[in-house]
């Protein structure tokens, strides 16, 4: 899972000083705690989504039709699963005679393994979300417990089945691969604002995303966008009165 980073500039004149300038220490402080708080929150939505499997409450999806994306990445997660708990039962033999540093290995490998668990079940639970129900449709492009962006069905000027197995990071452009492959590519008329997993705002005009039934989906999409420019379209000019 890649994160991207956020990066803070500052200016000012010559230093008068080597002591900081007064409320930057605060400030500092403040900054670092907004920051953390995106990947903790994330880390609680993981762990929500396990009692939300085990239970079978999918979230957010209201009135809409939901689109499942995670089982390209099924096999993926097991392996991760597996390599946890095997390396969990090997750093058990190499600290048997260790065991208060065995405690601490163990906690956090039974964590790690909780983390993996939680991935997939946040991509089982948080499908894709078309809803075209109501004056607002949308369609809600969805990642795990990281990423979800809304983009309006009026926004969007084209959507077409599309694998494509190699991202370049680009501008204005939202990549969200599962398996290494996205197979549907959906063209924006206006940006939509996607936020990163640090929380920094991005606005995109392109994303390329997976669905386990991408030809479904693009056609309930082009059919949800038939209907909400019908619904949109002026209506008719009254003839000349005779």
């Amino acid at each position: 899972m890649s994160a991207a980073s956020d990066t803070v500039t500052t200016a000012g004149g010559t230093p008068t000083s080597s002591t900081p300038a007064s409320g930057t220490p605060a400030t500092g402080a403040m900054r670092a705690v907004r920051i953390m708080r995106h990947p903790i929150a994330h880390e609680v939505r993981l762990l929500a989504s396990i009692g939300r499997w085990v239970a079978r409450r999918p979230h957010g999806i209201g009135r809409g039709r939901a689109f499942s994306y995670g089982r390209g990445q099924g096999a993926m997660m097991f392996g991760f699963g597996f390599v946890s708990v095997l390396e969990s039962v090997c750093m058990a033999v190499l600290l048997r005679n260790h065991p208060a540093v065995h405690r601490v290995v163990l906690a956090l490998d039974v964590y790690t393994l909780l983390l993996i668990v939680g991935m997939h079940a946040a991509s089982v639970t948080r499908p894709h979300v078309l809803d075209d129900t109501g004056d607002e449709a949308f369609l809600r492009i969805r990642r795990a417990a990281h990423v979800d962006v809304r983009v309006p069905l009026a926004a969007i000027s084209s959507v077409r089945r599309e694998l494509v197995t190699t991202h370049e990071k680009r501008g204005g452009r939202l990549d969200l691969a599962i398996g290494a492959q996205t197979t549907i590519t959906l063209e924006l008329s206006s940006p939509v604002r996607h936020f990163t997993f640090l929380g920094r705002p991005k606005d995109v005009t392109l994303i390329r995303f997976h669905a386990d039934e991408p030809e479904a989906l693009v056609r309930e999409i082009r059919t949800a966008l038939e209907l909400t420019r019908e619904r949109t379209a002026p209506s008719p000019s009254p003839g000349r009165p005779v």
